[in-house]
């Protein structure tokens, strides 16, 4: 299953439940990082950066799937970024239906800067919505098709790249149920998920930030300068013929 076909699902009403959580999520995260590059890539049609203020922000569709007019095309094995040249990247559901989700990750620590931040949204196997994949991934329905990735498992791939995780959110608790009216009669379900098994929401969006060995930020010594400034004391010369002349 292609990028392009979990975008078309985002219109059912799964989709606009799951989209819903992800969006303010996104939302909430995306604000507070800063920089002058950022990239969202794949399902360009959902503004997953639309709350962030850095001056750059593109959307980068898979080179397999077609996608919004004017968006940048790229094989997501091989990123058409600089190294180092990047302050955030977006991956939303990109892992699960890449054919190396490890590689994507290698190119994703090469691009981003040093403190730079990455976002992955991703299925939860470990909840309902894996239960339902579990029996209808075999029949090629969409989204049970792609190959959900564990926290647990992510985290080791992220911390051998030198990405720490910074945040981990679940949600989305209710099953997934093809009727609106239905997930809305669940709903219920999202307060009870939270307090009681937090960790089996249907989804999740993880935060990492890449760590780099030996990197210090070197900031002005202030306050250093301000105490010696303080302790200095002004020592006025004498002259030795002044003085001299007072011993005569």
């Amino acid at each position: 299953m292609s990028l392009s076909n979990l975008g078309q699902w985002f219109e059912t009403p799964r989709g606009l439940y799951l989209q819903a959580w992800e969006q303010s999520q996104f939302d909430q995260r995306v604000a507070d990082i800063f920089g002058f590059n950022a990239v969202q890539i794949g399902l360009c049609g959902q503004g997953f950066l639309r709350a962030n203020r850095m001056p750059h922000r593109l959307h980068c569709n898979v080179c397999r799937d077609p996608g919004e007019p004017g968006a940048l095309q790229a094989a997501v094995e091989e990123l058409p970024f600089a190294s180092q040249s990047l302050d955030l990247v977006i991956l939303p559901h990109v892992l699960e239906f890449a054919s190396h989700p490890h590689q994507v990750l290698r190119e994703v620590e090469r691009v981003l800067l040093p403190e730079g931040h990455l976002l992955v949204s991703g299925f939860n196997p470990l909840s309902l919505w894996g239960l339902r994949r579990s029996f209808s991934g075999h029949m090629g329905e969409i989204p049970w098709t792609g190959q959900y990735l564990s926290v647990s498992r992510l985290k080791d791939w992220l911390s051998l790249l030198g990405l720490e995780v910074h945040d981990l959110q679940y949600g989305c608790y209710a099953p997934p149920l093809a009727s609106e009216v239905w997930l809305r009669r669940w709903s219920f379900m999202e307060a009870a998920g939270r307090h009681c098994w937090p960790i089996a929401g249907g989804a999740y969006v993880l935060h990492a930030v890449k760590r780099v060995q030996g990197l210090r930020l070197i900031m002005p010594r202030w306050r250093q300068l301000k105490a010696s400034k303080k302790g200095m004391a002004v020592v006025t010369q004498k002259n030795p013929h002044q003085d001299s002349e007072w011993n005569m």
